[in-house]
């Protein structure tokens, strides 16, 4: 099969290419994928777990990518939930190869069945920004009706999906940017938009949660704007400065198979849209991770045809 590799930490994306692979082996509780449209999130290459196993030892050549959908073809001993031939959507693990391959080896539990009707670009678009929506406003910011919550990058993967999310569950909504996400960040919801290039921070006034995808500085600051017995929430890094009374947390999103199927009902209901950007064939995956290559929305690579 044909799979896009990484082999050298230090070469960065000289190191990437499109590469001929051994077919994957369906461990105990594994299901084999054909994979139809993967995402990838483009500082992969920073991650650890992109160039080591669970137990630390070096895996190089590894597949990138972490969200996929496609069919399954194969199921490992034991594996129950899904079927040969069973359409799904999901995260492939992190410490282990990913999406950007024909085939691929993921855990049974960490794939939902895919509707019929949704289309495979968008499904490989919706499962870590989804889930990491979702984990970080309810499960971590316990966001509430007629709560405020503050959302950086609104118009990013991540922020637009929070914001609808938000919306939905009837939430204030600040969203945060640059100028060019603003008409994004409005059309979704966003009762006021702050341009973080050219307005201040401060000027946002206070949230019950603040939901980051920044860090550094602006997360810094952010914790000065969450009201008493609120939450600040990162998925970037740790915060170092805490709100005065409130909680802080970093954390990075879980697979969820109910989760997933609730994301795909919104999805067909036409609650929820992820923004999908460009659709690249895997070949041209490698250069879909260039920073000046990176388009409005999530890329999205076309793996296999159906």
């Amino acid at each position: 099969m044909q799979a896009i590799t990484v082999r050298d930490r230090d070469a960065g994306l000289a190191g990437m290419s499109l590469t001929d692979m051994p077919h994957p082996h369906a461990a105990e509780n594994d299901v084999i994928v054909r994979v139809h449209a993967a995402g990838f999130t483009p500082g992969e290459l920073d991650w650890p777990a992109t160039w080591t196993d669970r137990g630390g030892r070096d895996r190089t050549p590894s597949v990138p990518g972490h969200e996929l959908s496609g069919v399954v073809v194969e199921l490992g001993y034991g594996t129950t939930g899904l079927s040969v031939g069973q359409r799904v959507f999901g995260l492939a693990d992190w410490t282990r190869n990913g999406s950007l391959a024909e085939y691929t080896a993921v855990e049974a539990r960490n794939l939902a069945p895919l509707p019929a009707d949704i289309d495979d670009t968008v499904a490989a678009a919706l499962p870590i920004s989804g889930l990491t929506a979702w984990q970080g406003l309810f499960d971590h910011g316990r966001l509430t009706t007629g709560q405020t919550v503050l959302i950086h990058g609104a118009a990013g993967g991540v922020g637009s999906i929070a914001v609808q999310l938000a919306r939905e569950a009837g939430a204030r909504v600040i969203g945060t940017g640059r100028a060019s996400g603003r008409d994004m960040a409005l059309a979704l919801g966003v009762d006021t938009f702050i341009d973080l290039q050219t307005e201040k921070l401060e000027d946002a006034g206070e949230a019950d949660v603040v939901f980051d995808v920044i860090g550094g500085d602006i997360l810094d600051r952010s914790a000065a704007l969450v009201r008493a017995g609120g939450t600040l929430v990162s998925i970037v890094m740790p915060p170092k400065v805490h709100p005065k009374d409130g909680r802080a947390i970093f954390f990075v999103v879980e697979p969820d198979r109910a989760r997933l199927a609730d994301l795909a009902k919104r999805l067909r209901d036409g609650r929820l849209k992820p923004l999908v950007g460009a659709v690249r064939p895997l070949a041209e995956a490698a250069a879909a991770f260039a920073p000046g290559k990176r388009t409005p929305g999530k890329t999205i690579i076309r793996v296999t045809e159906h």
